[in-house]
């Protein structure tokens, strides 16, 4: 089945158009890997499925029904830039989304319900890697930590889409390739239909079960506004035998292959 279908999307700002003619359909239970040059809409694409961005024109479904244009428990986001809240430790930033969800006029839980929220808190935690820093902040966590922080406030509210914008792109490679193992356990364990942006071609086709990447099919240089980008290529993978990255696909985002 599909999760989520796009039929003829465009979106436009005033004269400029970014996306066009989108039309894709992604199955439940994909890893799909999303790229393209600078400027090419991907992180625009990622907002369409987030619900932070509308079509223009075109409509976007989930599970069959018109997507909503707002952001939803249904749709988990990690961002490159981490995006927890400095002042609570690990175990408070991940409770406290369960807090708004359960609680949402006092965005707070008391009593049986705080204690349960807490534990459900603290095994994602666990489950992250950050089982033995329930009480560190943010400010003491190494990137690679405060990573998993944010997944762990994702994966909590059980979405069925997790989104991924350059997650691992600040990383260092050592810990890019646990932060790898660890999204890929994720998706499996929770039966995720995961979207990945990348820069990194060879992380897209050794994550992804898909790559699409988007570019512009026709540029006017006397214009270049006014036409956008588009899926130029889309890939299913084998798992067990991953091929190379066709040259086409890496002379796309120069140097990303490297």
């Amino acid at each position: 089945m599909s999760r989520l279908r796009f039929r003829d999307v465009w979106v436009e700002y005033g004269d400029k158009i970014v996306l066009e003619k989108v039309d894709l359909e992604i199955e439940s239970g994909a890893f799909v890997s999303v790229v393209g040059p600078s400027g090419a809409g991907k992180s625009t694409f990622l907002r369409l499925v987030l619900g932070q961005e509308a079509p223009s024109r075109g409509r976007v479904y989930l599970d069959g029904e018109p997507l909503r244009d707002e952001p939803g428990p249904d749709r988990g986001v990690v961002f490159q830039k981490y995006s927890v809240f400095p002042h609570m430790s690990a175990l408070e930033n991940v409770v406290f989304g369960l807090e708004c969800a359960r609680s949402p006029l006092f965005g707070r839980l008391f009593g049986a319900a705080r204690r349960a929220a807490r534990e459900e808190a603290a095994a994602m935690l666990a489950r992250v890697g950050l089982g033995d820093s329930l009480a560190v902040y943010p400010r003491e966590m190494s990137g690679g930590m405060q990573q998993r922080l944010a997944i762990a406030q994702a994966l909590l509210k059980k979405p069925r889409i997790l989104l991924l914008d350059e997650p691992f792109g600040a990383l260092d490679p050592g810990v890019r390739l646990d932060m790898h193992e660890l999204t890929t356990e994720l998706w499996a364990e929770h039966g995720l239909t995961v979207i990945m942006v990348t820069h990194d071609i060879k992380e897209a086709f050794k994550l992804g079960t898909r790559v699409i990447a988007f570019d512009k099919r026709r540029k006017d240089p006397q214009a270049p506004h006014r036409y956008g980008s588009t899926a130029v290529f889309d890939m299913v993978l084998d798992q067990k035998a991953k091929p190379p990255v066709p040259p086409e696909l890496a002379a796309m985002t120069p140097g990303a292959a490297a």
